[in-house]
């Protein structure tokens, strides 16, 4: 073997061995924060069940909604609506409160002095979440899809791509929130305000379609909205290719912005 060949293979196996070493230690930190997650009934039910109760809640709502004019259907709506209620609650509720409270038992800056990066404890302590969040995403699509009789969707790759940017957009905010809290407590009057707004205002509750044209402009600001948007789009098979574009660079931005401000001011010792 010559030499070059030989330091190619030496760095490709020190990159794998790195890449399976970085993902045993975030798989350890995971296993450890699923344990605790179990031990925090509050959070437990926030994640598990209330994304499961809420789009059923809806359905007389929606029932009632004009959706004629909009070329909506009640599964077209409930559907991402329910994917929407889990990544609010099974994933930044629930993280939210998670890094508020490691960050007050001094945990995450236990973690910092090993051998994890700053980046690695923070998705290792949400791959939990995440995890919760992308079951109940399947089963409440596969739920609403039989019992509304939505079929499968038009647009497959938009659908997907939706729940791939809302899992990556929602622990990041969840961080971001959790940085201005000075407890769990106050992280979770903290994440009321987005929790809120994306219900509201991202066609959870009600579809931008049938708002009025200004407020649906706003809405389609939001962080949730360009997820519900590239789902709902990857369903009906009517979302086009500008607005589909549009909804990438919406969600792809809010996450640069996330990621940016967890770097600038995420803390990592408890706030006095």
């Amino acid at each position: 073997m010559s030499t070059g060949t030989a330091a190619k293979a030496a760095t490709g196996t020190t990159a794998g061995t790195a890449l399976v070493t970085r993902a045993g230690r975030m798989g350890s930190l995971a296993r450890a924060e699923l344990t605790l997650l179990g031990r925090s009934k509050a959070t437990l039910f926030a994640a598990l069940f209330v994304p499961l109760l809420l789009p059923f809640s809806l359905r007389s709502t929606v029932d009632d909604m004009d959706l004629k004019d909009s070329g909506l259907s009640v599964g077209a709506v409930l559907l991402p609506s329910s994917i929407g209620f889990s990544l609010i609650f099974a994933v930044y509720s629930s993280l939210v409160s998670v890094y508020a409270g490691r960050r007050e038992e001094l945990v995450l800056k236990r973690l910092r002095t090993g051998e994890l990066r700053d980046g690695e404890i923070l998705a290792g302590a949400a791959l939990p979440a995440v995890g919760i969040g992308l079951a109940q995403c399947l089963v409440l699509t596969t739920a609403t899809a039989v019992l509304l009789d939505v079929g499968a969707p038009q647009a497959p790759h938009l659908a997907l791509l939706g729940l791939v940017l809302g899992l990556a957009m929602w622990p990041a905010l969840a961080a971001v929130t959790a940085s201005f809290s000075r407890s769990v407590e106050g992280a979770q009057v903290a994440a009321l305000p987005l929790t809120m707004v994306s219900m509201i205002g991202s066609g959870t509750f009600v579809p931008l379609e049938v708002m009025p044209d200004r407020i649906a402009s706003f809405c389609e600001l939001l962080p949730l909205t360009p997820v519900i948007t590239l789902i709902r789009g990857g369903w009906t098979g009517d979302l086009s290719a500008y607005d589909a574009l549009g909804a990438v660079a919406t969600a792809v931005a809010w996450t640069v912005i996330a990621v940016f401000a967890v770097r600038r001011w995420f803390r990592w010792e408890p706030r006095r």
